[in-house]
């Protein structure tokens, strides 16, 4: 990734100013606070005039398609209609991009702009649950996955309906700057670092927040990652046998508890990666996997990296050897307090 990436987001006649305005929140607003080369940021359109967004508001691009020709990130803030054509000039213009190298970007229907540029053939993809058919039976080529919430293919990313952008641009951010400072601009957002789960869990009914539900359940397995959270610990601390347990937690987050489980441990690994100079074999067992092999397996199977090159690419320590942070952690080689050790790790995971 070049120093300052520069992102461009597509303006054009009956934009979506919410979706527009995810991309604009996400990688326009300067971040000063982050100290980090953030994004330069363009907007263009097809038409050389100002365009008409839904709701009255007319947005005036200064750049047209030539500005794609520079661009590290392209974003397609959704279509202004699924069966409309997009401009021969436009998918030109991206297939162009794309075979350069840059990375494309779609917000819920603005996939089927990339599924008519071709970039998406052999690819798996999403959109908004409502178009997931119409996708799959237009672009036969594609691989449609309905019930997730984003796919990343590389230089290739797809987000589901609107809110869905947020993620993905959150993971983008996450790919491109570190879990830490991904964090920390989704905390500005006032928005999780990262929603689990996928679309099934909002098509017929929202999922449960707060104090309700499985909120509660959810947040004590993460403060307790390093222990042994089997289905059975799970299911006993929400007070319900195995089975239905099984069922409330798929209704309600979209996935299985391994699954969320496995993913809030890898956020975690991430986090203490780049804020601590603990060694991967202690990071295994303060997040839960037990030892650095198992840690490794599922780091490299999501991320196609080692713990190690994440830590060298994205740590935020200035240098390699800093005492721990926390004081009541036990000397390597003392018997008898392994669990102080993992409850401090977790709560300094926690903190973050």
């Amino acid at each position: 990734m070049p120093a300052a990436p520069l992102v461009v987001a597509l303006a054009y006649d009956r934009l979506s100013p919410f979706e527009f305005g995810i991309v604009v929140e996400a990688f326009a607003l300067p971040r000063p606070e982050l100290d980090v080369a953030w994004y330069r940021f363009r907007v263009c359109s097809v038409e050389r005039r100002p365009v008409r967004a839904l709701g009255g508001v007319t947005i005036e691009a200064r750049a047209g398609l030539t500005a794609l020709r520079s661009a590290h990130t392209i974003v397609v803030p959704g279509w202004r209609n699924i069966d409309e054509a997009p401009p021969p000039a436009l998918l030109i213009a991206l297939r162009r991009a794309f075979d350069r190298g840059a990375r494309l970007v779609s917000i819920c229907s603005g996939v089927f702009v990339l599924a008519a540029a071709g970039v998406l053939d052999g690819k798996r993809a999403t959109t908004h649950w409502r178009y997931t058919a119409r996708l799959a039976e237009r672009f036969p080529k594609i691989i449609v996955e309905p019930n997730v919430l984003y796919v990343d293919e590389g230089r290739v990313m797809t987000s589901a309906g609107s809110a869905a952008g947020l993620d993905l641009c959150l993971h983008i951010i996450r790919k491109d700057f570190g879990a830490e400072i991904a964090n920390r601009v989704a905390k500005r957002l006032l928005v999780p670092p990262h929603r689990d789960g996928g679309q099934a869990q909002y098509v017929a009914e929202p999922t449960r927040t707060g104090s309700s539900g499985l909120a509660p359940l959810l947040a004590w397995a993460q403060r307790n990652l390093y222990r042994n959270l089997t289905l059975r610990v799970l299911a006993r601390q929400a007070a319900m046998s195995e089975r239905s347990f099984a069922r409330h937690f798929r209704a309600e987050t979209g996935t299985t508890a391994h699954q969320w489980l496995v993913h809030q441990r890898l956020i975690a690994a991430q986090r203490m990666l780049e804020t601590t100079n603990e060694s991967v074999d202690h990071v295994a067992e303060a997040v839960g996997f037990g030892t650095a092999a198992t840690l490794r397996q599922h780091f490299s199977r999501r991320f196609q990296t080692s713990p190690a090159g994440y830590r060298r690419r994205f740590s935020m320590i200035a240098h390699a050897k800093q005492k721990p942070a926390q004081g009541r952690v036990r000397e390597p080689g003392k018997p008898g307090r392994g669990s102080r050790r993992r409850r401090a790790l977790a709560e300094f995971i926690s903190q973050r």
